[in-house]
């Protein structure tokens, strides 16, 4: 028995819960599964399985059932029960509530209520995924899951196809090679890149390779599992002085020369000296 029984304050719990190995659980969820008085989840079949494995008595606590379909009427029951004095316990089907997670707008109702709310954090597909893949993780930017339709996908990789950092995504087996076609073609073929798939699972497997040879490799493949593809962040690209002065103009209007030249610099990976020193000259001959 690794758990131990507590009594907890009121309030609302979440709890994350493993993607894959069951033991990835942490003790203080367990604690926290094995204390509260009402126990939420997103699937409760998923639930009652990880604490049968771990040996957490459910007793006679009740478990209510929060997903995707669950509307106002189901939050404002968690609120009041936590009002009553109830400690709330709410877990994912699997990872960190909150994160492509129903529990976001039930954390807002509680926030809202000025009601108690504490975290126990644990495994996450994302953060798993990116110290897999091998690329930068000092920066890097969570996006999900991504439009399911080709043109509002594409709209969405456009708009961060210049930000400087790592991009996560979330992917279904079956739009993965769909999704890897439209990173491809957004955002260029030579981007490194990996696809991470049953993380943790007994078939774990990361693909690292650019994006073009990613699509390539994975097109005659039947994918399967939940996927989270990782994308290096942008090269610095080759800019001609032209350039550089017209991205500069545009930023000048609304910013500090020093600004706009940091701005520039980020966004399109050019030299921060060179771009502030064509800004200063800018704004003095204006």
């Amino acid at each position: 028995m690794n758990y131990r029984v507590t009594p907890l304050q009121p309030g609302l719990y979440l709890v994350a819960t493993p993607i894959g190995t069951a033991r990835d659980i942490t003790l203080r969820a367990l604690d926290i599964l094995a204390s509260a008085e009402i126990l939420v989840a997103e699937d409760t079949r998923s639930l009652k399985k990880l604490l049968a494995i771990h040996g957490v008595p459910l007793g006679d606590r009740p478990v209510w059932s929060y997903h995707d379909h669950s509307g106002a009427g189901t939050r404002a029951k968690l609120v009041e029960a936590v009002k009553q004095g109830r400690s709330v316990a709410y877990a994912s089907e699997a990872g960190t509530p909150m994160v492509s997670d129903p529990g976001f707008d039930l954390a807002r109702e509680m926030i809202a209520a000025d009601l108690p709310l504490t975290g126990a954090p644990g495994p996450s597909a994302a953060i798993a995924a990116l110290l897999l893949s091998g690329l930068p993780t000092d920066r890097f930017l969570f996006l999900g899951f991504l439009p399911p339709k080709a043109t509002a996908r594409k709209k969405a990789l456009a708009e961060v196809s210049q930000v400087p950092c790592s991009l996560v995504i979330y992917e279904s087996p079956k739009r993965v090679h769909a999704l890897l076609n439209d990173l491809r073609d957004v955002l260029g073929s030579s981007r490194p890149a990996a696809l991470c798939r049953e993380l943790t699972k007994r078939f774990e497997e990361v693909v690292r390779t650019p994006l073009d040879d990613l699509a390539a490799e994975l097109t005659d493949r039947t994918i399967k599992g939940e996927c989270v593809v990782v994308v290096g962040p942008p090269g610095a690209a080759e800019w001609t002085e032209d350039d550089m002065r017209d991205a500069l103009a545009e930023a000048l209007k609304t910013q500090s020369v020093r600004d706009a030249a940091a701005f520039v610099a980020a966004q399109y990976g050019l030299p921060r000296k060179a771009a502030y020193q064509m800004a200063l000259h800018m704004d003095k001959d204006a």
